[in-house]
């Protein structure tokens, strides 16, 4: 990992000191990614989910197994299906995506930017199990994770930095 200088401190009679800090590893190939996530290094062909805003009697369809363009709502014009677990940010985007699973399994989430993510179910909070980043190189900024059983759940995202994502979910035995 590369090192840049980010700041020098000169103090009277002493020698300029340089602070450095590590810069961002460079990435000359893709990530190789675990069988579940494979999916994250194609598009969606096309395919846009559109994250509601207030409609929850939407079509309950599951993102699928490629990675999503999802464009967002501005705060104002949202109203989440349950509590989030993190207070919205007036200046910044969020949605609702239902997702429908059929059986018993870990669903994982990963987005390409950092947002707050809750699986809501009949308007409480589902615990996540797992969170953290996806492998370096790769474009995936969070991931979370979560065990679900049959039925249909709500995607809750908050506070995500652009009016646009990048999201796949996926369900794993």
């Amino acid at each position: 990992m590369g090192m840049r200088i980010i700041a020098m401190t000169v103090a009277a009679g002493l020698p300029a000191v340089a602070f450095a800090a590590p810069t961002a590893p460079s990435c000359p190939a893709a990530a190789a990614l675990p069988g579940e996530l494979a999916g994250w290094s194609r598009d969606a062909s096309g395919k846009t989910i559109y994250a509601y805003g207030d409609d929850l009697s939407a079509d309950w369809s599951p993102l699928g197994a490629a990675r999503t363009a999802l464009p967002l709502h501005r705060f104002e014009s949202l109203r989440y299906g349950g509590a989030t677990g993190q207070r919205p940010d007036v200046h910044k985007f969020g949605g609702m995506i239902p997702i429908e699973t059929k059986r018993r399994g870990r669903l994982i989430v990963a987005l390409d930017a950092g947002a707050w993510i809750d699986l809501v179910q009949g308007g409480a909070v589902v615990k996540s199990v797992a969170h953290g980043h996806g492998p370096a190189c790769s474009g995936i900024r969070k991931m979370v994770e979560y065990d679900v059983t049959q039925g249909r759940y709500l995607l809750q995202i908050v506070n995500a930095p652009t009016a646009s994502i990048h999201a796949m979910a996926v369900l794993r035995d």
